[in-house]
């Protein structure tokens, strides 16, 4: 790995979880380090302050530090193979080099760590909620080793609330709460649904579902194979379908 000052050391993989985009390394042969301090990505509230760092673009020198706003939150993304979830969304650049990178809050604390931007879009960029990431650091150094199964379904959602009265009224939306699908992922699961855009899921396996966040809980609470059984909203009437969740590869 290369520090902030240019040297670099030797590290060794303590283990990953390919599904969040998270890894935890060891750093060999280096004293006198100052760990950052986690914060509480919860108390995040749109609107807050926030400063994104990290090796843009690779460049020489001193990482780069842009500021922005705390956009939206519990957002959900489908990443090429991937979809991510509880994702906090940010107008702070984030550009190539930025993923790893911490998102910290005014007192210098970690919130976020970044890890995707839409190509083509303008601020509008994406950093992995801390809270759910503090456990996983904790099994990642118990345990070490690949910590999460890579269950996919296969979707991008958002929440209820996120949309205006004419795209409700559009898609014929009824619900008032619920992971309202935005695209499918082609031979997915959620493809052999039936899911579409406009779609609003909220429940599966009889867990209600009430967030895109709650999708991704409940998608990650079972291994590639499984089969789930989903309940949506469509044009105001209830349907169900049952699926067996693919995996997704990890990088």
């Amino acid at each position: 790995v290369r520090l902030f000052d240019g040297r670099e050391l030797p590290a060794d993989l303590v283990g990953s979880s390919p599904a969040d985009d998270i890894a935890l390394v060891h750093i060999r042969e280096v004293t006198g380090l100052t760990p950052a301090e986690l914060g509480e990505s919860s108390e995040l509230v749109v609107g807050d302050e926030v400063v994104a760092i990290g090796n843009a673009l690779d460049l020489e020198g001193t990482p780069t530090v842009t500021r922005g706003i705390v956009s939206a939150l519990n957002r959900s993304i489908d990443a090429g193979s991937e979809s991510l979830d509880n994702l906090i969304q940010t107008d702070a650049a984030i550009n190539p080099g930025n993923s790893g990178g911490p998102l910290v809050n005014v007192d210098g604390q970690v919130v976020g760590i970044n890890t995707a931007i839409i190509d083509g879009a303008q601020n509008l960029g994406f950093a992995i909620a801390i809270d759910p990431i503090k456990p996983l650091i904790e099994d990642i150094e118990n345990g070490g080793g690949d910590v999460r199964g890579l269950a996919f379904l296969g979707v991008s959602s958002v929440e209820v609330s996120e949309l205006d009265a004419a795209t409700l009224e559009n898609f014929g939306i009824t619900a008032d709460s619920g992971a309202v699908i935005v695209s499918t992922t082609p031979s997915s699961a959620a493809e052999e649904l039936g899911l579409e855009e406009g779609d609003v899921v909220t429940s599966v396996d009889g867990q209600a579902i009430t967030t895109p966040d709650d999708l991704g809980q409940a998608i990650r609470s079972h291994e590639p194979g499984d089969e789930i059984t989903v309940e949506w909203e469509r044009d105001g009437e209830t349907q169900t379908g049952t699926a067996t969740l693919g995996s997704r590869a990890g990088n």
